[in-house]
């Protein structure tokens, strides 16, 4: 199976060829996914090198003329360094463009701290009028892009990930899809989290959604799997930083008493590279910690 990157650059290398309105701007990072893409249309290939600010101030221009940009790199490099930009050149400018990342929270720990951004969804929250899209697998992330790519002049955020789910799920770019339906509390888990989510609860009698769009927040999927079990007991399992979601959830059950546990990528920073299973293992993520974290809230474990 190819990754969700090589998705990626297939993907846009092909609707480049499909609409003209559109453009992919690069900061080194992918060019190699984008060779031939390059030979074809020179002029809409745009590489600016290691100018991450830079790369987000010419996606702003190009939405400015009119294009379509769609902006590529490491998330640490497309929404913390160059954040400034992302603020003004799009949002304050009142234009739209698609940001696709990689390297996420923990995808490359030997790249470093410099080289994970578990913040990025939090720090978008930010921002007014962002909406996030979180695949969990390269069909997902496809189909998400490809809605992105259509979205008018709209402000995305496209969140791609080296962690898969198995099987990819029907996702739609807006709402939660109900995996499993129960009575103790209700699970949501946020794209590449849903494996593990699942591994997780399959003795509990929980309610499990989907989530690979997270803003906007489906909170009338939320609200009707809290009713529809007769329990309000809502945890969060996201794959960026614990708790980015919470507000949010309590926004979407202000009517009703709830308790919301967030988990996801702790605050304290992990100094060890290790590799990805030893990431999630650390924060909690991993099938064996989320059933006891789970389990524990709801007093199912």
């Amino acid at each position: 199976m190819d990754t969700m990157r090589e998705r990626f650059a297939a993907v846009a290398s092909r609707l480049l060829d499909e609409d003209p309105r559109l453009a992919v701007v690069l900061a080194e990072i992918g060019k190699d996914g984008f060779v031939a893409a390059q030979e074809r249309h020179p002029d809409r290939v745009l590489n600016v090198g290691i100018r991450e600010q830079l790369l987000v101030g010419v996606g702003g221009g190009l939405a400015l003329t009119g294009m379509r940009p769609i902006v590529h790199t490491f998330a640490s490099f497309l929404i913390e360094r160059p954040f400034e930009q992302v603020k003004l050149d799009f949002g304050h400018q009142g234009v739209g463009g698609v940001l696709v990342s990689a390297g996420g929270s923990y995808d490359w720990p030997a790249g470093g701290f410099t080289h994970m951004s578990p913040g990025d969804v939090a720090l978008m929250d930010t921002l007014d009028g962002w909406t996030v899209h979180v695949p969990g697998h390269p069909d997902e992330a496809e189909a998400l892009l490809r809605h992105a790519a259509a979205a008018g002049d709209d402000k995305v955020y496209v969140r791609l990930s080296v962690q898969t789910n198995e099987a990819p799920r029907p996702v739609d770019g807006s709402r939660f899809l109900t995996l499993r339906e129960g009575r103790a509390g209700t699970v949501v888990a946020v794209g590449p989290m849903l494996d593990n989510v699942l591994a997780a609860t399959a003795d509990m009698d929980v309610t499990v959604l989907y989530a690979t769009t997270v803003r906007p927040f489906d909170g009338a999927a939320l609200r009707a799997a809290v009713g529809g079990t007769g329990a309000a007991d809502v945890v969060l399992v996201e794959p960026y930083l614990a708790g980015t979601s919470t507000a949010a959830a309590g926004e979407a059950l202000q009517e009703t008493p709830h308790r919301v546990l967030g988990l996801g990528v702790r605050r304290q920073e992990l100094r060890r590279y290790g590799d990805m299973p030893a990431h999630l293992a650390a924060h909690g993520l991993d099938a064996a910690s989320l059933r006891e974290r789970i389990g524990g809230f709801l007093g199912t474990g």
